[in-house]
């Protein structure tokens, strides 16, 4: 009887889409291509590496903990589409979010220092070459 939706309630979901802990991967490994935008001499190498390896595990350990699941969840919120994952509610600890305002909400950090290590990298390139 919990489990029911009643007219006019959201379906709400604890659980992240598979898409967006594509995305967190995706926007890490740009991150640590951003970061390896430094490397000019062979000292900053294994830094990178160290740096290169925290990034890694920052993102294995939360995949490793979704993949890990309790034998009474069912397998059709596994199966639902993204716009259908993304219309209902997602539950946190405190409260319930829309799933698009709790996709921006995760993503936006890590996107933030991809992004962001990118223009650093950028600029440090063209000043380097004397270009500015």
């Amino acid at each position: 009887m919990g489990n029911e939706i009643g007219p006019g309630e959201r379906r709400v979901s604890s659980n992240l889409h598979p898409l967006v802990y594509m995305l967190i991967i995706g926007l890490a490994f740009w991150y640590v291509l951003s970061v390896w935008s430094f490397a000019v001499d062979a000292n900053a190498d294994y830094l990178l590496v160290v740096v290169s390896g925290f990034i890694l595990v920052a993102v294995a350990l939360p995949y490793i903990l979704s993949r890990v699941r309790r034998i009474d969840e069912g397998r059709e919120e596994r199966a639902s589409s993204f716009s259908s994952w993304a219309s209902a509610d997602f539950a946190t600890w405190q409260d319930r979010l829309p799933g698009v305002n709790a996709t921006v909400e995760i993503l936006l950090p890590i996107a933030a220092v991809a992004f962001g290590m990118t223009a650093f990298g950028l600029i440090y390139h063209l000043v380097a070459d004397g270009a500015v």
